[in-house]
């Protein structure tokens, strides 16, 4: 089951859940009890081969190297 990330309305507490990608309903927050919580955009986190855990990488730019460069010779792209 997925993590997701949430936010109380009420306090302003973030908190996250692990939760059924199926539910259609928030948690309350865990720090005041409060039902008036909402879901989060959460930032996506890969893994790569350099041993960087949760890393976030660049998706790949048309030109070969990341999209931060057109050469694949920065950092990121190795």
């Amino acid at each position: 089951m997925p993590i997701y990330e949430y936010t109380c309305e009420k306090c302003g507490a973030q908190f996250e859940e692990i939760m059924s990608s199926a539910a259609t309903t928030c948690p309350p927050c865990p720090k005041c009890a409060s039902g008036a919580t909402k879901k989060l955009m959460s930032a996506c986190r890969t893994r790569t081969g350099g041993g960087q855990t949760g890393a976030r990488t660049a998706a790949p730019s048309s030109g070969g190297g990341c999209a931060g460069c057109s050469g694949g010779s920065c950092a990121t792209c190795h």
